[in-house]
């Protein structure tokens, strides 16, 4: 397929952007033959001011566009954004209502304020009205009374009505993402497509498995690789490489008349701390694989050494030979859970941590480092962004609607 052939954009909204971690995923596909991505982002919806200004950094002037046009990025509360001048302009939403309430990290109130912003979320659907839109959350949201309503809502009679729903937890690592990060991604198609191709939009098939020792890596659909590991994915390109900086270069931007440092390009961010004496010791003390459990008395704490069937992953080191664990937003403290380097004695940077999420090395961060660390940790990996993105792809052109003949990368729809 030619470039030529494929000038009919596939337009998106983000909303709850975040640093735009599934607007990249979206953007890094390339259907074969073409060396243009089919995705448009049109506009972008994101609170924080600093993740706003990275999605505006990277996606601003989008160069994906055949007319060159400019992504329209909103900072502010999804409840002050007027969708209406988008209404029909957009064929896919992607976002992930913010997930506090339903995380195990977090107090788990279900009445929290924010679990509700999903509604934020369909009211932009119902003035859209998308082909399709893309939901990403944490696993416990599909346990959540929020879900329950949100399935209703898909029912005769319901701000969904007109969408079919799909919904799967999916785990990064099964992607070909060197790290296990389990997500809910809810996939919804407009009714008019379903009877149009007589089947909706599904969730891809997984493309990796867990090895098993001496058994071939397989899933009940088609044969899988290995998962990747962190050592050939990220660690074997940075074991050269120096922390020798304890802090982001001396730049600052301008967005919505506030000033904040960057932009910095992720080949930056191998940013270190400043540990004590009493910490390198832990470090020092603790063997690769290992964790708090490997400290000796005098390194540990009261808490850690009264509970010895906790948690193996706080004060651990990443594991060479598997993915990582989920990356969260303080992951250059290993005391909240396995985010010690592999064999150096030091926490990971926030380059590996990035690497780990699969950000290119040119992506743009704008932010001090707890905010970009805020930016990678909260963001969908890049890789399982770009799965969805080929099998919304596929599904879309096999509707007639986009140039190109429907050639599914995968042997099934289920």
């Amino acid at each position: 397929m030619t470039d030529a052939a494929n000038s009919r954009e596939i337009r998106t909204i983000d909303l709850f952007a975040g640093c735009g971690g599934l607007t990249e995923g979206f953007r890094s596909f390339r259907p074969e033959g073409s060396t243009r991505s089919p995705y448009h982002p049109v506009a972008a919806v994101e609170m924080e001011h600093w993740a706003a200004s990275t999605y505006l950094a990277n996606f601003g002037a989008d160069e994906s566009a055949v007319d060159g046009s400019r992504v329209k990025v909103t900072w502010g509360k999804i409840e002050s954004w007027d969708p209406r001048p988008f209404a029909g302009g957009a064929e896919v939403i992607l976002g992930g209502p913010p997930c506090q309430g339903f995380s195990g990290l977090g107090n788990g109130d279900p009445k929290g304020e924010k679990n509700h912003l999903w509604q934020e979320y369909v009211s932009v659907v119902q003035t859209v009205k998308p082909k399709v839109f893309v939901m990403e959350n944490v696993d416990r949201f599909l346990r959540s009374p929020e879900y329950e309503a949100m399935h209703e809502a898909s029912k005769r009679g319901g701000a969904l009505e007109d969408y079919h729903i799909e919904t799967k937890v999916l785990n990064a690592a099964d992607y070909g993402v060197a790290q296990r990060r389990r997500r809910v991604i809810v996939l919804a198609t407009r009714h008019d497509l379903v009877e149009e191709r007589g089947i909706p939009l599904l969730h891809p098939v997984a493309t990796h498995a867990k090895p098993v020792k001496g058994e071939p890596a397989v899933s009940s659909d088609v044969n899988c690789k290995p998962w990747v590991t962190v050592g050939e994915s990220v660690f074997a390109s940075t074991r050269n490489l120096v922390v020798d900086r304890l802090d982001l270069p001396a730049r600052s931007c301008e967005n919505w008349d506030k000033v904040l440092p960057g932009p910095f390009r992720t080949s930056e961010l191998h940013i270190g701390r400043q540990p004590t004496e009493h910490s390198l010791r832990r470090y020092r003390a603790i063997p690769e694989g290992g964790n708090r459990h490997d400290l000796p008395e005098e390194l540990s704490t009261p808490n850690w050494i009264g509970h010895k069937s906790g948690s193996g992953d706080v004060m651990g080191r990443l594991r060479l030979n598997e993915p990582s664990v989920t990356i969260r937003t303080e992951f250059y403290k290993p005391e909240k859970g396995r985010y010690l380097h592999p064999t150096k004695d030091r926490p990971i940077t926030h380059l590996e941590a990035a690497m780990i999420q699969g950000f290119p090395m040119d992506f743009k961060w704008c932010g001090s480092k707890a905010q970009i660390a805020r930016q990678i940790g909260n963001a969908v990996p890049i890789g399982l962004g770009h799965v969805l993105a080929q099998r919304v792809y596929e599904y879309l052109t096999g509707t007639g609607d986009f140039a190109g003949p429907y050639q599914p990368m995968f042997p099934t729809l289920g």
